[in-house]
This record gives C-alpha cells, sequence and structure tokens, in this order.
C-alpha cells in the first residue's frame, strides 16, 4: 500500500504490464500481468510470494472537482478535534459532553458561512450598495435594484429576498457536494465477521477502529447533513426578518408585524429542533448504522425552506417609504457567533482536562490532552478569516478607491468586528514567526550537535566530507522540528484566544473600527491601529486570493491537485463525525476494500499474507487489521515504513492509537515490524516491545546507505528522508523473515540479486518509495 502523495500500480509492482483484480477507477487491487491467476498456478510459485498493491490515490487526488474542497478547511479541522479527545474509558461521562461540545461548534460554524454570504449579499450589496446612489453609480448590473430608478426591485425587503437567492445557493452547493460525496464514500459497508471470534483483548487494550460500524456512519451524516442544511436556511431567514421587523417596528403595518412575529417564533421553533437532532445525533460504532431517520430528522430541510420562502414573500411585501440606511440589521450578530464559539472552546478545553486526568497513558499525547480544544480554536479562527476575508475586499471592491467604514466612504462597510479581527492577524503572524526562528535556533543547535556523530554510524574507511556531514546532520534537524509542531500550536491558539477575546471587547466597547477608535490617543497608537487595520484587511483578502488560486491551479493542473490530494491524505482520514460539510473520509472506502480483499482472499485459499504500508498506507493498513475477524487477523503479518501511528496519530488521536490499542493490535496478529530513520520527518518508531522482549521496530535505519564514495557506490548516495524503503536492504530482510514465521510451508521470497521484495532491481531508477 502507497503512502501520501499515491503512486501507480506500475511503480508499486515495479511491471509496467498490471492488471486490475478488483475495484474500479477510484481505489482498486492489481497484479502483474504474470501473477493475475497465480491461485489456480500453485506450483509455479513454491519459490515466491504474490505480490498485489493496493491503489487509492483517486480517494484523494482524482477529478479536478476536488479542488473545490479547499474552501471546506474549518469543517476538516474541526472534525479533527472530534477525533483528538483524550484516551479516558469509553465509558467516562464526560467523552459524551465532549462529542456534544464540538458537534454543536461544528453548527455554528455553518451558521458562520451563511452568516458571511449574507453580509456579502444582503448587506453589502443589496442593502448598503444599492441603496446608496453614489455607491450604485456606474455599475450596470446593479441598476435595476436602486431606489433612483423606482423599479419593482428598487424595494430594500424586495433587493434582500431577490439577494438571499446567493446565500441560498452556497447553502445548496455545499449540501449537494456533500450528499454526492456521502453516495461515493460512506456507502461501503465492512464484511460480516466470522461467527464465533468473540474477542477477548483486554479492555484496556481495545480501540474504537476495531468496531464493525466504526467505518459506515453512513446514516449518521444524513442526519447532520440535514440539521447543519437547516440551520444555513434558518440562518437566512433570521437575516431577513431582522430586516424587515426593523421596518415594521418603525411604524409598518401592525398586520405584517404580526406576521413577522410568528414567523420568527417559527424559525425558533426549527433552530431548537435542529439543536435537538445535533444533540442526539451521536456516532454508533458497534454496528454498522443503517437504522432509518425519524420523520422530524427527514422533514427539516423542507420546514426550514417553506419558512424562508413565506419570510421571502413576507420581506417582499410592499412597504411605502421604506428605506436602507446604515448597515444591515442584526450584522451585529458576528460578534454574538464569536463570542459562543469562544465559550464552547473554553468548555471543550475544560472537558478535554478532566478527560486526560481519566486517561490511561498519557507520556506521549500532545499538548497533555488540549489538542482538541486548540485545533476547534484554530478552526473558528480560520473560519473567521476566510468569512471577514470575503467580506473585507468585496467591501472594498464596491467602494471603489474608498475604505469601507471610513468617514468618507459612501457606505458603512463590513461589521465592526471584522475589522478589529484583521486588525490581530499582524500581530498573530509575529508570534508564529517569533515561534519560527526559536525552531530554526534549536534546528542549528541539534545540527551542530548530531554532526559529531554522524561520521561514526558509517564504515571508518570512508573518508569524512564536512560538507556532507552537515546535510545529513540538518536533514536529521529538520525531521526532528516535527516532533516541536506541538510548541506551535499551542502558541497559535492561546494568542488567538487572547488576540480574539480582544478583538470583540474592542468592537463592542467602540463601535467603531481601529483607526477610528483611536484617533484621540498618542500618535504612535493610533498609527499602529491604523497599520494593523490596513494590512490585516489586506493578509485577510490575500489569504481568500490565495485559497482560490490554489482551487483554480489545482482544477487545471493534475500535478497541483496531487499535491492538495498529499493534505487531505493526512487531515480527511477520520469520518464525517462533527460536520457533514467536511472533505470526505477516503478511510470509509479504503479500509472497508481492505477488509474485504483480506477476509475473501484468506478464507478462499486458506492464505497467509503480510500486509505491507508505506506512510499514511501504514494507518490504513493497521486500521484494515483492526477490523479483521480474530482468526484472519492471526494470519496477517503487518510490515510498516515511514509510518506516522505513533509519532502523529498515537500523539494526536490518543483515543485510537495510544500505546494500548497498538499493544493490543500486536497481539492479535502473527507479526509486525516497523522501519524508521532519524531523517524521515513523518514516520518514527512505534515505541513498543513485543512479548518475548522482540521490539516491533528495527531501527533507526541508516540514511544516505553509504557515507562517501566507495568502490560498490562511487557516486554519492541519497539522503532518502521519507522515501524509498524498499532500497534499503534492511527491508528485504525483515520482509522475508515476515513471511517465514507465517507458515513453515509458504514459499520463500526472490532470490537475492534477482529482484528487491518488490518485483524491481534492488538499487534500481524504478526503487522510488510508493509514498
Amino acid at each position: 500500500m502507497h503512502g501520501v502523495g499515491g503512486t501507480t500500480a506500475q511503480e508499486m509492482l515495479g511491471d509496467p504490464r498490471v492488471q486490475l483484480i478488483t475495484g474500479d477507477d477510484t481505489a482498486a487491487c492489481y497484479r502483474r500481468t504474470d501473477d493475475a491467476d497465480a491461485e489456480q498456478r500453485p506450483d509455479d510459485y513454491r519459490g515466491e510470494p504474490v505480490r498485489e498493491a493496493y491503489c487509492w490515490s483517486n480517494l484523494t487526488s482524482g477529478n479536478g472537482a476536488r479542488a473545490l474542497w479547499l474552501i471546506l478547511v474549518p469543517f476538516m479541522v474541526a472534525n479533527l478535534a472530534h477525533w483528538m479527545r483524550p484516551a479516558a474509558p469509553s465509558e467516562h461521562p464526560a467523552q459524551r459532553i465532549y462529542d456534544l461540545l464540538v458537534r454543536i461548534l461544528a453548527l455554528t460554524l455553518t451558521v458562520l458561512l451563511a452568516a458571511a454570504a449574507c453580509e456579502v449579499a444582503l448587506d453589502l450589496t443589496a442593502w448598503q450598495c444599492a441603496g446608496t446612489t453614489v455607491c450604485a453609480a456606474g455599475k450596470s448590473w446593479m441598476g435595476f435594484l436602486s431606489p433612483d430608478n423606482s423599479g419593482w426591485w428598487s424595494a430594500p425587503g424586495r433587493r434582500l429576498a431577490l439577494a438571499s437567492m446567493v446565500p441560498l445557493l452556497v447553502i445548496g452547493f455545499l449540501w449537494g457536494l456533500s450528499r454526492r460525496t456521502w453516495s461515493a464514500y460512506e456507502s461501503a459497508s465492512p464484511p460480516p465477521r466470522l461467527p464465533g471470534t468473540s474477542r477477548d483483548t483486554p479492555v484496556a487494550e481495545r480501540t474504537a477502529l476495531s468496531r464493525e460500524g466504526f467505518w459506515y456512519g453512513r446514516r449518521l451524516v444524513a442526519r447532520l447533513r440535514a440539521a447543519h442544511t437547516t440551520a444555513g436556511v434558518l440562518t437566512v431567514a433570521a437575516v431577513l426578518l431582522a430586516a424587515a421587523a426593523k421596518a415594521d417596528g418603525d411604524g409598518g403595518h401592525p398586520v405584517l408585524a404580526v406576521t413577522g412575529r410568528a414567523l420568527t417564533a417559527l424559525v425558533i421553533v426549527l433552530a431548537a429542533a435542529t439543536l435537538i437532532v445535533v444533540w442526539r445525533t451521536a456516532r454508533s460504532e458497534g454496528a454498522p448504522d443503517v437504522s432509518s431517520d425519524h420523520l422530524v430528522v427527514r422533514t427539516l430541510p423542507f420546514a426550514s425552506l417553506a419558512v424562508l420562502a413565506l419570510t421571502l414573500v413576507y420581506t417582499g411585501w410592499a412597504r411605502p417609504g421604506a428605506r436602507s440606511r446604515g448597515p444591515l440589521p442584526g450584522a451585529d450578530a458576528f460578534g454574538g457567533i464569536a463570542v459562543f464559539q469562544g465559550v464552547l472552546v473554553l468548555a471543550l478545553a475544560v472537558t478535554a482536562w478532566v478527560l486526560q486526568r481519566a486517561a490511561r497513558d498519557d507520556a506521549r499525547t500532545a499538548l497533555r490532552g488540549m489538542g482538541g480544544p486548540a485545533v476547534a480554536l484554530l478552526a473558528c479562527a480560520v473560519g473567521g478569516v476566510l468569512s471577514g476575508g470575503v467580506a473585507q475586499r468585496f467591501a472594498d471592491w464596491l467602494d471603489g478607491g474608498a475604505t469601507p467604514g471610513q468617514a468618507h466612504a459612501p457606505i458603512p462597510g463590513p461589521p465592526v468586528l471584522l475589522s478589529w479581527q484583521a486588525s490581530v492577524i499582524p500581530v498573530l503572524l509575529v508570534v508564529v514567526a517569533a515561534v519560527a526562528v526559536l525552531a530554526a535556533i534549536r534546528m542549528v543547535i541539534v545540527r551542530n550537535r548530531v554532526a559529531k556523530d554522524v561520521p561514526g554510524l558509517y564504515d571508518p574507511r570512508e573518508q569524512p566530507d564536512a560538507g556532507r556531514t552537515k546535510r545529513i546532520a540538518a536533514t536529521i534537524a529538520g525531521a526532528g522540528l516535527t516532533d516541536s509542531a506541538p510548541v506551535l500550536i499551542a502558541a497559535t491558539s492561546a494568542v488567538t484566544l487572547v488576540l480574539g477575546a480582544g478583538a470583540v471587547i474592542g468592537a463592542w466597547l467602540t463601535g467603531r473600527a481601529p483607526g477610528r477608535a483611536t484617533e484621540g490617543a498618542p500618535p504612535v497608537v493610533h498609527a499602529a491601529a491604523e497599520t494593523a487595520e490596513s494590512l490585516g484587511s489586506w493578509l485577510m483578502g490575500a489569504g481568500v486570493i490565495l485559497l482560490i488560486t490554489m482551487g483554480r491551479r489545482a482544477y487545471r493542473d493534475h500535478s497541483a491537485r496531487r499535491t492538495i490530494g498529499i493534505l487531505w491524505d493526512v487531515g480527511t482520514f477520520w469520518p464525517r463525525a462533527a460536520h457533514p460539510f467536511a472533505p470526505p473520509c477516503y478511510a470509509e472506502r479504503a479500509v472497508p476494500d481492505l477488509t474485504w480483499r483480506m477476509a475473501t482472499w484468506t478464507e478462499r485459499f486458506d492464505g497467509r499474507l503480510v500486509l505491507s504500508g508505506h506512510s499514511q498506507g501504514s494507518v490504513l493498513a493497521a486500521a484494515a487489521v483492526w477490523q479483521l475477524d480474530l482468526v484472519t487477523r492471526s494470519r496477517v503479518a503487518l510490515l510498516t515504513y515511514g509510518s506516522p501511528l505513533e509519532r502523529l496519530y498515537g500523539r494526536w488521536f490518543p483515543a485510537f492509537f495510544g500505546p494500548p490499542a497498538l499493544t493490543g493490535l500486536h497481539r492479535e496478529m502473527d507479526d509486525w515490524r516497523n522501519l524508521w530513520r532519524f531523517t524521515d520527518p513523518i514516520g518514527g518508531p512505534i515505541r513498543l516491545t513485543c512479548e518475548g522482549g522482540r521490539r516491533i521496530d528495527q531501527g533507526p535505519l541508516r540514511d544516505p546507505l553509504s557515507f562517501g564514495r566507495t568502490l560498490q557506490n562511487p557516486l554519492p548516495a541519497q539522503i532518502l528522508g521519507h522515501g524509498d524503503y524498499q532500497a534499503d536492504p534492511v527491508f528485504g530482510t525483515v520482509r522475508a523473515e515476515l513471511i517465514a514465521r507465517l507458515s513453515p510451508d509458504l514459499p520463500g521470497q526472490r532470490p537475492a540479486g534477482d529482484e528487491s521484495p518488490e518485483g524491481r532491481p534492488a538499487q534500481g531508477s524504478s526503487g522510488r518509495s510508493s509514498g
């Protein structure tokens, strides 16, 4: 199995002629054409195993439409927070509280997205600019909305009703994208377990990854999708009602006022029903979730659309003399959303602290169990930056040469809070830069310390080379920076929380943008505030433009799509448990694929197998082995290399990949070996000892394979880092040992010197890693 970045079956099998055995264009198992019918010719394979490659890269970087997943980054990060809970016992009462808090926080991100779309379409465009002669002048596409034309659409309510189609389309797009990927990814059911294979794993070593329904949360995602769609539609309806109610409260018709209150009550009732659905939609992993949804869940989106339709009629009703002045009523809700998200993050941190105290093993848990709250805060921050960046840039475009929100601007511009949030971005970047500088200093110190020991790792007959020693040491020091990621995330999260709270307080106390709020302050303070406001606004817009540019390039360039796919390989391994609009979980297709293939093949042919996984492929391999029944699992040996199982997943997701879970995995398998290098920035040791004192880890492997120029290697050997583990002779040796341990009757591998364990010349140029 290949890892991050993917590769072709031809490269993995070392043969240009391959044949699809089972699967489709998205994910499939391949063999060399000569090996396609190996089971029918057993006598021809007495001396070697049959090699098979599982290719899954198209699950993450296949067609160009997947570049659109970039806009779903905040949802993906919030979903990760769900899986980062500490490794407390599953029956601990705080577990349910933690999951509920993450689901509600994810719901606020959907509301924030809908509110941001309403800010751009309803407030800035239909309410402010279209209602201001100076702003609407020169914009022909806005002429029919201008009050100067006295057209049917010129009434403020009708302008808002028409503009509400934009946020509704955004919500519809997310619903459609989620439903399409739901049909493709969450539809792979796990194979049935063999009867009579009860689990005797100690309770402390059990993991949810071994439960039969873990990779089949199809109905859960559907329920969450209904709730989030309803929340988005209700957000649009609430914005329209706030604007219309303001007009009715200023001497409007009493019948309209009563209608507005009735519609508001309906919105509140549907919002409460949505919260109840989110509250009750917890994962049930003991068995595949195939239960039908309640009638309330199925009808919620349609009920919200019906209320929105009534609200559109109510908002567009003629109100003689109505005018749009100032910002749209209810625009200050951004501050309420930010405060509510902050409260949720703090509550999540308290819950995580309680769980961490009850955790079974917390020695290497990242951020002492605070990884989930920190990541949840970053999800809110990214969502705020994207929302504010779009609003700020769009307002600048509408205003022409003016600055929205300033005294000379034709329109008030976005809510003041967005300007304050933009102003703290430069300060946050200074903190990140400071942490990066400290990391660079640490890297130099480690490089100088390691450089003293590098020559001693090689044959003393090889002549020392100061430059090469420095490069090897620098690679080792750079790879070690991965373990410093918790420091960067902790610093960023802490500063984000403090600055975010300061931005909300500043906006509420002054009611003006930072530049105008500090006009009476000392010149230095005023200049700093104006600089931070202008620079932050530009940075917010630049971030949005960069995201759009990356998506556009990825749509046209296959190599760029593959790069984006690498990001999703890490970020979308987990099922959509908190946010249904997050990028889809490729493991919900890959893990059942592997489980079905291993279970059916071993049952049909009474076979044994070595499952070999590189990088992210090793994580999929472990997850698939956990899904096997105990009889099949005992026939499988695992070979991982460049694996982040402990270094990344064990530290950040301790409830699922912590030391007890990995110990239980090895206990129920035939055997497990893990290869790693100091120069690998992703993979690392598993840090477990097998029964009998034998270690799972084989390493650190020497990298590069030779230090200087020798008779065997006249050219400098490449520093391999995360790739080309098959090029190391240790790979072939360990793989042969695993095959030999499976059964004395099984054939050995190819004779040495003929081909490498993957069917390639041992040191050939085609020996690239599968990652």
